[in-house]
């Protein structure tokens, strides 16, 4: 094992920022669901990719500026979130069923994907793509300056909305206490059905992002699971700001792994480092 030069160092942590931003995203519509409603999601996993497909497919096929697929993606996703959640609202799904619903949910997905683009690689090819500017010997590219901006900008406006928007209490309060909350007239259902569509657009949101930066493959959507409930567990169930300030800390400790060691030893200081921490807060989750 050598240490690398500095200016090695730096680009690593800087890249390891970039998929950090992108692990928050993705993280936090998976927290909100876990913390508020109770319910595992691995669904939001294959939504990300579907939604990553259809950009993919706008861009290529369509000839689309891909960051135009953000007016149109959410808001198709926030339907299917709302319907989704309705169906586990309406045969009563305990939290441990919804988490292999939500699986089954994702596999379908992951079949649809591969039944119309085939499970070869595919790369969105656009302008974007040699987009860069340097910051002295650092090189900081366009598309994933952009996901972290959108990643921080979005955690930014719903801990603003959570904190101080009537939404936003009346969500806490239902997961702190449903019966009490019910009590106070808070609408339960309607606000479960609300959540359920705000995470599956940030689904749709972090997919566009993925596609931007990332390639693609059906076999990846349970490649990411592992990691993302790393990142919302360090985070805190439920918590805006969290996923992403875990996100960047795993970003940040897998790039450096994998600047210093070796690649395949990213997942295991990453995953320590969640180990060590919740250790250290027991309970916090």
């Amino acid at each position: 094992m050598s240490f690398p030069s500095f200016n090695l160092l730096a680009q690593s942590i800087l890249s390891g920022i970039f998929i950090g931003g992108l692990y928050g995203l993705i993280g936090l519509g998976l927290g909100l669901t876990w913390g508020l409603l109770r319910q595992i999601n691995l669904s939001h996993f294959g939504l990300v990719f579907l939604s990553a497909y259809m950009s993919y497919h706008m861009a290529t096929v369509w000839h689309m500026d891909p960051w135009l697929s953000l007016l149109i993606l959410p808001p198709l996703f926030f339907v299917f979130g709302v319907g989704m959640q309705w169906v586990m609202a309406r045969f009563q799904i305990s939290p441990f069923n919804s988490l292999l619903v939500t699986f089954g949910v994702a596999v379908v997905i992951e079949s649809l994907i591969q039944a119309i683009w085939t499970a070869d690689f595919r790369r969105m090819e656009t302008h974007y793509n040699d987009m860069k500017f340097s910051v002295g010997s650092l090189y900081v590219p366009i598309p994933e300056l952009l996901t972290l901006l959108l990643s921080v900008s979005i955690a930014l406006l719903i801990w603003a909305a959570m904190r101080y928007t009537d939404l936003g209490k009346a969500l806490r309060a239902m997961a702190e206490d449903g019966p009490i909350a019910a009590a106070f007239g808070i609408n339960q259902k309607g606000l479960s059905l609300v959540l359920a569509g705000i995470c599956a657009a940030l689904a749709a949101v972090a997919g566009i992002c993925l596609a931007m930066t990332f390639t693609l493959t059906p076999s990846q959507i349970f490649a990411w699971v592992g990691v993302v409930f790393a990142v919302v567990m360090l985070g805190g169930l439920g918590s805006a700001l969290g996923p992403l300030v875990g996100g960047i800390i795993i970003g940040v400790s897998e790039a450096i792994t994998m600047a210093v060691a070796s690649p395949s030893w990213a997942p295991i200081v990453s995953f320590s480092l969640l180990i060590f921490l919740l250790l250290l807060r027991p309970g916090k989750i």
